[in-house]
């Protein structure tokens, strides 16, 4: 890091001082203009992290445009007698480094690079099957005991988040948890949340168990370059996993016990997903009457460009079955039309169409899918994060047509919708009732925009390609914790090494990244930087060490690890290991006690964020999907963070001490 130099071998108290007054004196209520700069975009930044009035990664772009224009244009204020003088949150003044190069600096980050590769690695191992594999494994073992199911739901997600993303173990578990949970007559709510909360403290055994880990690791080296601590460096791959297996065990342990007691069961355990969907009311069949108006038109001329709330879900001609596309269809009289609308709609709709509302059909499951008696034409599918598709609506976004397939019904937690869907925006981890054919289901299942909330066959994937992958990952591992290669070149070898293997096709590398996640690093990581430029997170530290000048170093760190985890079961987990770690280095230096031990607290505390549905990514995967209130998991995850507190906190202080390294 090149803007180092003038501040590594001096003293903390020094490099604060530099920090601190390098700004212009312009000042309101004792503060720098810099400090208070930093701090209002910070303000706004979090507001818009909370609420999500635009998505996260494009609050981070702006905090990062907003940091690259104010001294270029306090420069100009100043030059017109508007200001005092220029005002710099991206470098000292004088420095060698330009503000551009530095609020651009999370495009090169070793953090961003590394976080990139990794989506990568994952998606190659996911296809080859190996999970899908391990899953139904799993399914013949656990049957209809939930004991089991739950045991092998955490036991298998938490070893593995460990070495491919935990967002990416979590996204290729949904449907195999989801269908063990149907096959076994268990209420899915009582495996879903369980599912997300082991992926995050599964997340903490290694450095490449989350993107938290990646950053943290990277803001580390760089504080620790930038204030001469020695013992300050980027994390190696096992660094923290002693006390990540803590973390597991204790975890899985509550999980079983406490946490299953705990956890609902929203949705009542049904092998129908139109039971489950409560479709009774909206689901029936009709016949086209001899003298009805719209024999000889096409369906979309005849019924879907109507202003009535109605989908045809199938129509039935005969012995033949027909799904989407529709529109094309030209209706002939005795034709069945399976529809989805409530019933002062149908009276009015038969009124006017000439449709007669066939007596004493129940449309199941099983009626949806005897088109292809051999595939399954009824599944759940997740908007995922990231996807298009958010804050968009079903008929702005011509799903129907555009996918080839029918929304019957949409959940958003525990709430259902059945009625006027087409005019609700869509959010992450709504959940959606689409029948479609085996085809349309196959490319939602490829379409990075969703998650299939059930298995789906899938010949395509390379299982002989299953050693390859794996290996992959293992050299990445064993590169980066045996040799002097560091995490992001191991992982960008590995990424090639998946293509030019052929566990990935070259066309398939850009959709396995979630890009958000990529724009979302990129922009934050500069607010860090501005933080500690002007002597932000020295005023924070300052504030905390004023608040507790009587209390001993472990209660301090429990403090940090607390503050941070609030923080981030309401803003992203990377955005407050950013604003954090600053922080925490700064209280530990004050306090004469050991600055990783703060690091790796703030580090653990984001990697966990269990109250929330919007806390951390997997916690909204699985929102809709289980069927979840808001507060189920204050109820579940509150008592779970309060345990981690104390064994995180206790842990640290256990393996690593809170006194500086000799």
């Amino acid at each position: 890091d090149s803007r180092t130099g003038p501040l590594v071998g001096v003293s903390s108290s020094k490099a604060n001082s530099i920090r601190r007054y390098s700004t212009p004196s312009v000042a309101l209520f004792g503060l720098s203009a810099g400090v208070l700069v930093v701090f209002t975009i910070i303000l706004v930044a979090l507001v818009l992290f909370a609420t999500e009035i635009v998505p996260v990664d494009i609050t981070a772009i702006g905090v990062m445009v907003t940091l690259l224009l104010v001294q270029p244009v306090t420069e100009q204020l100043a030059t017109w007698g508007l200001l005092e003088g220029p005002i710099y949150v991206l470098t000292e003044p004088g420095s060698d480094v330009s503000a551009t190069a530095q609020g651009l600096s999370g495009f090169a980050s070793t953090a961003t690079i590394t976080v990139l590769a990794m989506f990568i690695l994952s998606a190659g191992v996911r296809r080859t099957g190996v999970i899908q594999i391990l899953g139904s494994k799993v399914a013949a073992y656990t049957r209809e005991d939930e004991t089991k199911q739950l045991g092998a739901t955490i036991g298998l997600v938490s070893p593995i988040s460990g070495f491919i993303n935990n967002t990416a173990a979590v996204a290729i578990l949904l449907p195999m948890v989801t269908d063990l949970a149907q096959k076994g007559k268990t209420s899915p709510s009582k495996l879903l949340m369980p599912l997300s909360f082991a992926s995050m403290f599964g997340g903490t055994l290694t450095l490449i168990g989350t993107s938290t880990n990646i950053l943290a690791s990277d803001i580390t080296g760089r504080l620790g370059r930038e204030l001469g601590i020695a013992y300050l460096d980027e994390f190696s791959m096992f660094e923290f996993t002693s006390l990540g297996i803590i973390v597991m065990v204790v975890g899985i342990a509550y999980l079983m016990t406490v946490g299953r007691w705990l956890t609902p069961a929203r949705i009542k355990p049904a092998e129908d997903l139109t039971e489950e969907f409560e479709m009774a009311e909206y689901l029936t069949e009709v016949v086209v009457r001899e003298d009805s108006p719209i024999i000889g038109q096409t369906v979309q001329n005849a019924l879907q460009d109507t202003d009535f709330d109605v989908d045809l879900v199938q129509l039935i001609r005969g012995d033949d079955v027909f799904l989407e596309p529709l529109g094309p269809k030209v209706i002939q009289a005795g034709d069945v039309f399976a529809v989805r609308t409530d019933r002062d709609t149908l009276v009015e709709l038969m009124d006017v169409d000439g449709l007669d509302l066939l007596p004493e059909v129940e449309v199941t499951e099983d009626e949806l899918e005897a088109a292809e008696s051999e595939a399954q034409n009824l599944v759940e599918v997740v908007i995922a994060p990231g996807s298009a598709l958010v804050r968009e609506t079903l008929a702005s976004t011509n799903f129907r047509q555009r996918y080839d397939a029918t929304v019957l019904a949409l959940r958003r937690g525990e709430a259902l919708i059945r009625d006027r869907m087409d005019r609700t925006q869509l959010r992450v981890g709504d959940t959606l009732l689409v029948q479609a054919t085996a085809d349309s289901i196959d490319r939602l299942n490829n379409n990075r925009n969703f998650i299939v909330a059930q298995e789906v066959q899938r010949p395509e994937y390379r299982e002989s390609k299953i050693p390859v992958a794996v290996g992959l990952v293992a050299a990445v591992v064993g590169l980066a914790a045996l040799t002097p290669i560091d995490i992001a070149s191991a992982a960008l070898a590995g990424s090639l090494g998946m293509v030019l293997t052929g566990c990935l096709k070259p066309t398939e590398i850009y959709d396995s990244v979630q890009w958000d996640v990529i724009f979302l690093l990129a922009g934050v990581i500069p607010l860090g930087i501005a933080l500690e430029v002007t002597g932000g997170a020295a005023l924070i530290a300052d504030g905390i060490v004023a608040l507790a000048p009587s209390l001993p170093p472990i209660v301090v760190l429990g403090l940090m690890y607390v503050v941070t985890a609030l923080l981030t079961n309401v803003i992203s987990n990377n955005a407050s290991v950013v604003l954090m770690i600053p922080v925490a280095v700064e209280v530990a230096t004050q306090l004469g006690a050991n600055a990783f031990a703060f690091v790796l607290a703030v580090t653990f505390a984001a990697s966990t964020a269990f109250m929330t549905p919007i806390g951390y990514q997997t916690n909204l995967f699985v929102y809709g999907p289980g069927g979840y209130r808001f507060t189920d998991y204050i109820r579940v995850g509150a008592p779970l963070q309060a345990l981690f507190a104390v064994v995180t906190t206790l842990g640290i202080a256990f393996i690593w001490g809170l006194q500086p390294p000799a």
